[in-house]
């Protein structure tokens, strides 16, 4: 299974995101499952793919050539396929994601899983979109959803669609079940 991850490329203030990140990399790889990821080597993106390759999983990851002009890329990945646009690389992305999970970061993150959502609640993705809700990091975005619900802007059928899973466990129950 193709899994795309996305996250933040720094660290945060907590050793909880780091300690998650790579317990996330380690089951992906122990499973034999492949992760997409923007192809970063900083912050919790490197974290995550040194925690794939070290369990021995595939890392496909997805970049801008401007971030490799920069030198952000990861060197030891499996693959690496550079784009010319941040738009290409989020197609790209979902173009090959069998399930998707929003990691804590930033507002890239956000974005990005917001695009998957909209896919979905759209009918253009019947993938999972699952929200790593980490001590409730997500839970303002949770709370947001159901008020969209609740003022008629999004149907609680598409809504129940976005998965929040507190940890990495739940995660690999829910897609051991699939």
């Amino acid at each position: 299974m193709n899994i795309t991850v996305y996250l933040g490329s720094a660290h945060g203030n907590d050793p909880k995101y780091k300690n998650e990140v790579v317990r996330l990399g380690n089951w992906i790889g122990k499973a034999g499952h492949r992760l997409i990821y923007g192809g970063s080597r900083i912050g919790l993106m490197g974290e995550l793919a040194e925690a794939v390759l070290t369990a021995g999983g595939e890392v496909i990851g997805v970049e801008p050539d401007f971030f490799v002009n920069s030198c952000l890329q990861h060197h030891g990945i499996t693959r690496l396929i550079v784009t010319k646009t941040m738009a290409e690389r989020k197609a790209r992305m979902i173009e090959l994601g069998d399930v998707f999970i929003a990691f804590p970061g930033g507002t890239g993150t956000l974005e990005e899983i917001s695009e998957v959502m909209s896919q979905v609640r759209l009918g253009h993705n019947e993938r999972p979109c699952i929200v790593l809700n980490l001590d409730g990091y997500y839970e303002p975005l949770r709370h947001m959803l159901d008020h969209m619900v609740l003022e008629g802007f999004l149907d609680k059928k598409s809504r129940e669609k976005f998965i929040f899973a507190p940890d990495t466990e739940s995660i690999a129950q829910f897609l051991d079940l699939m």
